[in-house]
């Protein structure tokens, strides 16, 4: 890791993800050998930037995301309090924000995350705190993220996305309740709170009483205590103390706004990221050592949905080219699209499981199929 803030994880390094790391990815790096599907594959995505001779980092669309996501969310905000609207228009501005929120964190924060945006640390980091402008720890995501999810996709015990805490049952490796038959119906009310538990449950949870063994190792920085009381003081102070107290708008209206905002967030940030790797079309490895290769491990545990679509890949971050993202983390998003061709063209060629839907609400279908799956078999 290359802040100071980072955790320092007792005893043992971090482990690292599937394939190599922006410093590591290069050609250079390749030892001479009959060539192979990771190392061709490799090569031709490095080779993309520099036939092309553009930068992996944020092009200018990408800071035209930012700036617009930002211009949105502070423009709502703006609006209500220089217009002081009535009750449904207050109502729809406050959405409107929310809806901005969503855009920052699937756009901004989780690039900014890798540190996709900018080749300058501080500009990363700087735009990582969207994440804490949205209420949930930036520090917090990051090593559940890094730790949790990418050095480690679909594997039981370790995957933080594969935490079902009881109420789903994710992976063939999780014990099966009488509950889990019916939560292809209920998945959807429960994704809903997502957003709503990081703010006010889950960062807490990960911080004080963690349930990783990595997060128990775990030696966080006073600074980031610090930060996260500070954010979500903040987060819950501009979205809900201030409408009541400087606006005089009704509590309960204001309640009900912020927990429309956060179903929106819940179930867009949910459904993007669990539409790429429970499906039912992807693998769950039974341990680390199950593939000679973390490429390999990358196509069976991922899954691509409506690429075509530029539409989609513009609103949810790029995160729909999904196999791109995890081999090319440290890559801002907004190169995914001719990415993910060469991967599909160089995936055929070598014979390799190219896992992908045509359309989101197809991949949405194949998620809530496994959570049926898995919930009526053992």
């Amino acid at each position: 890791m290359t802040s100071k803030t980072e955790a320092v994880l007792a005893q043992e390094p971090e482990t690292p993800d599937l394939v190599p790391s922006e410093a590591s990815a290069s050609p250079s790096s390749e030892r001479a050998s009959t060539p192979s599907f990771p190392k061709v594959l490799r090569r031709r995505l490095d080779s993309f930037f520099a036939d092309e001779k553009i930068s992996y980092k944020a092009d200018q669309t990408m800071w035209v995301k930012i700036a617009a996501g930002l211009a949105v969310l502070a423009g709502s905000w703006i609006a209500i309090y220089a217009l002081q609207p009535g009750s449904w228009k207050f109502v729809a501005l406050y959405v409107l924000g929310g809806l901005a929120q969503t855009f920052l964190l699937l756009n901004i924060a989780h690039d900014s995350n890798h540190n996709a945006i900018s080749s300058r640390p501080v500009v990363n980091k700087t735009l990582n705190y969207v994440f804490d402008l949205c209420g949930i720890s930036s520090y917090m995501w990051r090593i559940l993220h890094h730790r949790g999810h990418h050095s480690c996709i679909n594997l039981h015990g370790e995957d933080d996305a594969l935490s079902g805490r009881g109420i789903f049952r994710f992976t063939p490796y999780e014990s099966r309740a009488p509950w889990h038959r019916f939560q292809h119906f209920y998945a959807l009310f429960v994704y809903a709170l997502f957003s709503l538990d990081y703010v006010l449950f889950r960062d807490f949870a990960s911080f004080f009483f963690p349930s990783h063994d990595y997060l128990k190792r775990a030696k966080h920085p006073l600074r980031e205590y610090a930060i996260l009381f500070a954010g979500k003081g903040f987060y819950l102070t501009y979205m809900l103390v201030l409408p009541v107290m400087v606006l005089g708008k009704s509590p309960a209206l204001v309640a009900g706004a912020f927990l429309l905002v956060h179903v929106i967030v819940g179930l867009s940030v949910t459904l993007v990221f669990q539409t790429t790797h429970t499906v039912d079309s992807t693998y769950f490895p039974a341990d680390r050592g199950e593939f000679d290769n973390g490429v390999y491990h990358i196509f069976a545990t991922t899954a691509d949905y409506a690429t075509e679509t530029p539409l989609v890949g513009w609103l949810v971050g790029g995160l729909n080219h999904h196999i791109v993202h995890h081999l090319c983390p440290f890559v801002c998003h907004t190169h995914y699209a001719p990415l993910t061709r060469i991967v599909k063209e160089t995936a055929e060629e070598f014979g390799v499981a190219y896992r992908q839907h045509p359309t989101m609400t197809g991949a949405i279908r194949h998620h809530l199929t496994l959570l049926r799956q898995l919930g009526n078999e053992n």
